[in-house]
């Protein structure tokens, strides 16, 4: 059974910094790219970035691009997004999700966690 756990999310101050996980279980870890996307209140669900291991493509939405960075350890089968500077519009629910990975953007979402709220005050 696929199966994908986020954690990390909680409240922090505006400036602050959180580091998300993503541990994958139940399908081969290095055949997919793994993909962050996150969902605001009221607001659609938007792509904030990716990554592949079998090519090395890495992606950032440009709302994120020099605060967040994502990586992988392989060997313990999880993606992490380290988020820093994060903002107020950043407070949204989180998910990881299998996904296709290009240097343009997320796509081909297939399995999904559930989600980890955060939340950043002002």
């Amino acid at each position: 059974e696929v199966q994908l756990v986020e954690s990390g999310g909680g409240l922090v101050q505006a400036g602050g910094s959180l580091r998300l996980s993503c541990a994958a279980s139940g399908f081969t870890f290095d055949d997919y790219a793994i993909g962050w996307l996150r969902q605001a209140p009221g607001k659609e669900r938007e792509g904030v970035s990716c990554i592949s291991s079998s090519d090395g493509n890495t992606y950032y939405a440009d709302s994120v691009k020099g605060r967040f960075t994502i990586s992988s350890d392989n060997a313990k089968n999880t993606v992490y997004l380290q988020m820093n500077s994060l903002q107020p519009e950043d407070t949204a629910v989180y998910y990881c999700a299998t996904s296709l990975c290009s240097t343009w953007g997320i796509y081909g979402m297939d399995y999904w966690g559930k989600g980890t709220l955060v939340t950043v005050s002002s």
